[in-house]
């Protein structure tokens, strides 16, 4: 293996396939040879159809199932995907995925608390990178946004090949989601190798409303969050790989 792998994270609607494809095209308009691999792969592993089937509720509900056992399958799905890994890190420059081992300890870990997470979080390590033997990223960006927003977004998403639904079994609780962020925030500040990607910005009621200046500091309920421009985010992106390829 040859080439760079490189995790896009975060929670449901935080715009990681929309980052991939454009840091995908950035890179290749730079010469950089890349390639996007996403998890889970539904349709094209035995592991991931039952994926989707566990994300339509055939099993039960979030708390019906658990998370260890939820863990496995995830897991099972990149362990298919093993041999298509390793022929693209010995192919291309750069292997970007969108999700890897980090989304499994993220929403499986989201499921407990405490001493339980950690012992989770430990199991799904160990399964991924110890028992199946995958590649560990050398580089992993979180996209950080805010529950609230990833929701509206994924209100907004196009049909998807595994479910019917508006949002799956996941994507429906706000409660659960935000304890993913609350997982991915502390890889992102533990974690050796992963950089943060701020997602939103603060902008002034007033402002947005009638372009009004205040002299005085504004308490945070006279702030709105915002989603910042998608080309934006993608131009920071882009960087943070520029400097890490450069790196020895």
């Amino acid at each position: 293996m040859s080439g760079k792998l490189i995790a896009l994270e975060g929670i449901d609607g935080s715009g990681k396939g929309t980052q991939a494809a454009l840091l995908h095209k950035r890179l290749l308009d730079e010469g950089i040879r890349s390639t996007v691999l996403s998890f889970p792969r539904y349709q094209a592993t035995a592991f991931g159809r039952q994926i989707g089937e566990f994300l339509n509720g055939r099993f039960g509900s979030l708390d019906q199932v658990h998370p260890l056992l939820a863990s496995l399958l995830f897991a099972g799905d990149r362990f298919e995907s093993q041999a298509l890994i390793r022929q693209s890190l010995a192919e291309y420059e750069v292997v970007l995925c969108d999700r890897y081992v980090a989304s499994n300890i993220a929403h499986q870990a989201a499921k407990r608390t405490g001493d339980e997470r950690r012992e989770l979080s430990a199991w799904i390590e160990q399964l991924e990178f110890g028992i199946y033997q995958l590649p560990r990223p050398q580089l992993t960006l979180w996209l950080d946004v805010p529950v609230a927003i990833a929701q509206e977004l994924i209100a907004r998403k196009s049909k998807r090949n595994y479910t019917d639904q508006a949002a799956d079994l996941q994507e429906a609780d706000g409660g659960y989601l935000q304890q993913v962020y609350n997982v991915y925030a502390d890889l992102a500040a533990n974690q050796p190798g992963w950089r943060r990607v701020g997602c939103v910005t603060s902008v002034s009621r007033d402002a947005e409303a009638a372009g009004a200046e205040r002299s005085a500091p504004e308490p945070s309920a006279s702030r709105l969050t915002e989603l910042r421009d998608v080309n934006e985010i993608a131009t920071e992106v882009l960087e943070i790989v520029r400097c890490d390829l450069r790196a020895p």
